[in-house]
């Protein structure tokens, strides 16, 4: 499952990446056919040796769209309209079936959540959202991993304390055998206000 993490963050930055995490885990991406990202990728975590490949349409994700992928974005943007909706809403049914179960956020200020970690934040009741919902998003689609960026506006009281901020993300889902799920999320840290 952690792999799969990596690969997909592997597979966004196109490049050689070193991602740390935590101690001394990182994620190595190494794409083959020249530097473009035009039919496989192997990513994997050099000290266990490890590593999975993900194949892409000839036409994809460099090339031309075709209908499935725009059918892919739709149901993307669906689904993360949908989880934002779970969260606002303490839905935590819904975003236990949406969150793939190696989930990782993390955050502007750098902390990190995990799927579990959001799961209890959705049973407390005592967060109120008055908004959580996103604008200006975009859906991009590269076979079998979408990326979500958009604008979120967070308002509401957490634990009688009121809070309201906007910041930008980048949500990451990938295809499964059980559809599509959201597999990481990287959140800026609040905009300032503006007048």
């Amino acid at each position: 499952m952690k792999n799969r993490f990596r690969a997909a963050v592997g597979v966004i930055a196109g490049i050689w990446l070193s991602f740390s995490f935590g101690s001394a885990a990182y994620a190595q991406a190494r794409l083959k056919d020249s530097a473009a990202v035009k039919k496989e990728a192997i990513v994997g975590n050099r000290d266990q040796g490890s590593g999975i490949k993900i194949n892409f349409k000839e036409d994809s994700p460099m090339g031309t769209k075709d209908s499935s992928s725009e059918d892919d974005e739709k149901i993307v943007s669906a689904l993360d309209t949908e989880y934002q909706e779970a969260v606002k809403h303490h839905d935590a049914a819904t975003m236990n079936r949406i969150l793939s179960d190696d989930f990782v956020l993390v955050t502007g200020k750098g902390k990190v959540f995990t799927k579990s970690d959001l799961l209890k934040e959705a049973a407390d009741t005592e967060v109120i959202y008055e908004r959580q919902e996103d604008s200006n998003q975009t859906v991009r689609v590269w076979g079998n991993v979408a990326v979500i960026t958009a604008l979120l506006w967070a308002k509401g009281t957490d634990h009688g304390k009121q809070f309201d901020y906007k910041l930008w993300f980048s949500d990451l889902y990938v295809r499964t055998q059980a559809g599509w799920r959201y597999l990481f999320a990287q959140a800026s840290i609040s905009l300032p206000k503006t007048p």
